[in-house]
């Protein structure tokens, strides 16, 4: 899958240095949303679903001084 997140980067580039700017723009687009998707599929856990174990953003339950 970055591979193919790859090769849309790189078209993008070689239409853009082609002067297909309108096209290079669109396909730059796709590559943008085959990240997102790819970003998504690899964080993705059927048990607990959206996480990201390396980021933990959860307040301890402890209450100071208790």
């Amino acid at each position: 899958m970055m591979a193919l997140v790859f090769g849309t980067l790189a078209l993008a580039m070689a239409l853009a240095f082609a002067g297909r700017a309108r096209l290079a723009t669109l396909v730059m687009l796709a590559c943008m949303l085959l990240s997102i998707g790819e970003f998504l599929w690899l964080i993705h856990n059927p048990d607990y679903g959206f996480r990201m174990p390396w980021i933990q953003v959860d307040l301890p339950q402890t209450r100071p001084g208790a």
